[in-house]
């Protein structure tokens, strides 16, 4: 069913997914991560879906984990099933980010396959001083992306770092002025929109299989980290 937490517009083979939680910086909770989910599932098998865009809409694209629910095993499940569908789908997915880029939402913009950024972006890694682990196959992507000093570096510290930063350790594809991010991203989209859907799809198929060949075993500890972590805060 259609959710207020999600906007969907097609546009000549470009699915856009607007997270639509802006007085809370877009924070997921199961209804968004839900909609969000269902919505990625659909255009898998929807032939007139050749590319999807991902942003968010107000101030920021996430601020993460809703923090003011208690978390539950159903958040962390969808969650990770999100990653599993960014990463898997038949069709590229480009991350349109501004403002605060946070936790889950991060690791969601790492599971897409190309990424812009305003430069008023700021991102951060804050779950190592939340006493959680991280979500979304980050284990494998940021590594791949950065190395793994530098993916310890930000998750441990969990400092904030800007689109520069992210752009020059190739965390993102471009960064370009907020006011021509819709623009940008949306020519970017339709110009894979306009590739045959079999190109596009066995080159992402191949890259992702080479690349992030551990994504599924990262997904895997990932959760079972989160499980015994969430034990151990209930036995202290």
């Amino acid at each position: 069913m259609p959710s207020p937490q999600l906007l969907l517009e097609s546009d000549a083979g470009v699915l856009t997914l607007t997270l639509n939680r802006p007085d809370k910086l877009n924070a997921i909770y199961n209804e968004l991560a839900g909609a969000l989910l269902d919505a990625l599932n659909a255009a898998a098998i929807e032939p007139s879906v050749r590319s999807i865009r991902l942003r968010g809409s107000g101030r920021a694209f996430c601020a993460g984990r809703d923090v003011g629910a208690a978390p539950t095993a159903k958040d962390l499940e969808l969650v990770q099933a999100v990653s599993r569908a960014i990463v898997t789908h038949p069709r590229p997915v480009i991350a349109a980010v501004h403002g605060w880029t946070v936790g889950a939402g991060f690791e969601w913009m790492m599971n897409a396959d190309i990424v812009y950024a305003a430069v008023d972006a700021r991102f951060k890694l804050p779950e190592a001083s939340l006493g959680v682990f991280v979500t979304g196959g980050l284990v494998a992507t940021l590594p791949s992306a950065i190395g793994p000093m530098r993916a310890k570096a930000l998750m441990l510290l969990g400092e904030t770092f800007d689109a520069t930063q992210a752009l020059d350790w190739g965390l993102v594809y471009r960064s370009v002025p907020a006011d021509e991010l819709h623009a940008v991203s949306l020519a970017a989209s339709r110009r894979i929109a306009d590739l045959k859907p079999e190109v596009a799809t066995q080159f992402k198929r191949v890259l992702n299989q080479i690349g992030l060949d551990q994504f599924d075993r990262a997904i895997e500890e990932e959760s079972r980290v989160q499980r015994m972590l969430g034990r151990d805060d209930v036995e202290r």
